[in-house]
């Protein structure tokens, strides 16, 4: 097994679960995301992107990283060019940091969808922002999690769900469907052993370790 964690360019809190979560993996950065390397004070082997969201700084901070610099004109993001540089060089699973938050968020969305994407194309691959982490649900899968009790979660759904099971919880669900856009998934609690079974649709899981930090 090869685990790459991809920095992107979202909002980042350093805590212990996600320093256990990127531990031992190989790093790419997707321009902006740079910064999180000081933060958690690690050296991506490799910096991808069009540089157009990178300050003087960070880049004199990390001149030393080898660069693949890509045109402002292009059909991907930042982000994709950093995943497909991982599979390229042989991740088979994948922690997309930084995943949440930030100045834009239609890039926020597109990684939800990417990590689904790459989950039903059997790559696992978590989202975190080291304050909350994101887990795409496969069908026909019992996942089980261990969260601690109360923790607060919540199911997003990106079609219709059939099947849907929520063990675990202070409100559980049983095989039950759920509409496009419906709430009911929304803002549950975990209440013993969580685990999530879905028969057929696309969903993931968020999960709000921890609270927003005190100023």
């Amino acid at each position: 097994m090869s685990r790459f964690a991809i920095l992107l360019g979202g909002e980042l809190r350093r805590t212990p679960e996600l320093d256990a979560q990127i531990a031992g993996a190989r790093v790419i950065a997707a321009d902006s995301g740079m910064r999180h390397a000081e933060t958690l004070r690690i050296t991506p082997e490799l910096w991808t992107g069009d540089f157009d969201s990178v300050s003087d700084g960070l880049s004199e901070a990390f001149a030393h990283v080898p660069r693949e610099v890509h045109p402002r004109d292009k059909d991907k993001t930042d982000g994709d060019i950093a995943i497909e540089a991982a599979l390229g060089l042989g991740a088979t699973s994948l922690v997309l940091v930084g995943a949440f938050g930030g100045a834009r968020p239609d890039h926020g969305y597109l990684h939800l969808t990417q990590a689904v994407r790459l989950a039903e194309a059997g790559v696992p691959t978590l989202l975190t922002s080291g304050a909350q982490e994101g887990q795409p649900l496969t069908t026909g899968h019992r996942h089980s999690f261990d969260y601690a009790e109360g923790t607060l979660f919540s199911i997003l759904a990106f079609t219709a769900l059939s099947g849907l099971t929520v063990e675990g919880a202070k409100w559980p669900l049983d095989a039950v469907g759920v509409p496009f856009g419906s709430s009911l998934t929304l803002s549950n609690e975990v209440h013993g052993q969580l685990a999530v079974t879905l028969r057929k649709g696309r969903a993931l899981i968020i999960v709000h370790l921890h609270g927003p930090e005190k100023g």
